[in-house]
């Protein structure tokens, strides 16, 4: 055999065995894949009961009600459609009615949504991509407005001047901190 023919062999088996092993991965994730959906996309979808997947959008306002040990039940909705949701377990500190919440789970019959994770909004101007952009779809997203929208200007900072003898940013003026330089 020549060496041409055994290069030519060895790059085959080597292509062959990397695809065999990008199918395997593929193949052992795709049960682990959690797609996002609104209410409105659930009561529209025929999307069968005990799907996992992930609920996203606001929590309603009067909607939560906390039972016996760590149970609490409240609704999500996108103001277009709503559904239940109940979720054991220590919710995020920032988890309040009438804010941004993606929440994952099963769907179960009813319309209920049995949540094992609550994922809520981490400061003043985070809402979920997927949560803005399905109340916008359906034109409820207002940017700056009440429904949980960012507000930019509310979340002003002295400007930051660094200096390049120090690690860390100094303010400019004012007595506020400016984000620290990475070290």
């Amino acid at each position: 055999m020549t060496r041409k023919k055994r290069r030519l062999i060895l790059i085959t088996v080597c292509g062959s065995v990397l695809a065999l092993a990008v199918g395997l991965i593929l193949f052992a994730m795709s049960g682990s894949i959690v797609f996002f959906r609104s209410p409105s996309e659930i009561e529209a979808q025929a999307i069968p009961v005990g799907t996992r997947l992930r609920l996203g959008g606001l929590v309603q306002d009067g909607s939560l009600k906390r039972g016996p040990g760590q149970t609490v039940n409240f609704a999500v909705t996108d103001h277009g459609a709503t559904i239940a949701v109940q979720y054991t377990g220590l919710l995020p500190d920032l988890f309040r009615e009438g804010q941004g919440v993606v929440t994952e789970g099963v769907l179960e019959p009813g319309n209920h949504f049995k949540a094992d994770t609550v994922l809520a909004k981490h400061d003043e101007s985070y809402m979920p991509r997927e949560v803005a952009d399905a109340l916008k779809k359906q034109g409820r997203w207002q940017e700056g407005g009440a429904q949980g929208a960012p507000a930019l200007a509310s979340a002003k900072a002295a400007p930051v001047k660094a200096d390049s003898s120090s690690a860390d940013a100094t303010p400019a003026a004012g007595g506020a901190l400016g984000p620290r330089s990475e070290r």
